[in-house]
């Protein structure tokens, strides 16, 4: 059976307020967009935060900075000398620009499969 939220939190990072430490390092990174206003990550569900943490961990393993993760999503879209497109994508948040780049690679790998 899978583990609340609260249980998965306190067995990975003991507390709340750990796990909110811990994307707020990560956040620091190249990778993130500081798009959350006044109430902050305090007040976000433990869910959403152990998701986040996991995407950006994510996101800094294969990608390393939020400029790759963008070409990476124009080139699968074999659109790299779209500047409009670019400017767009920078602006999306980090979680939308890695759901496009799984569906993008899926829909990639189906086309060359059916080639094949």
């Amino acid at each position: 059976m899978k583990k609340s939220p609260l249980a998965a939190v306190k067995e990975r990072f003991e507390s709340k307020e750990k796990l909110v430490m811990a994307v707020q390092a990560l956040s620091s990174s190249d990778l993130w967009v500081d798009r959350l206003g006044a109430k902050g990550l305090n007040r976000v569900s433990n869910a959403k935060l152990l998701s986040l943490y996991d995407k950006i961990k994510d996101a800094q393993e294969k990608f390393k900075s939020r400029s790759s993760l963008v070409d990476s999503v124009l080139t699968l879209m074999k659109r790299e000398q779209d500047t409009g497109l670019r400017s767009a994508l920078t602006a999306y948040p980090l979680p939308r620009l890695l759901d496009l780049h799984g569906s993008l690679a899926r829909k990639a790998k189906r086309a060359a499969k059916a080639k094949a």
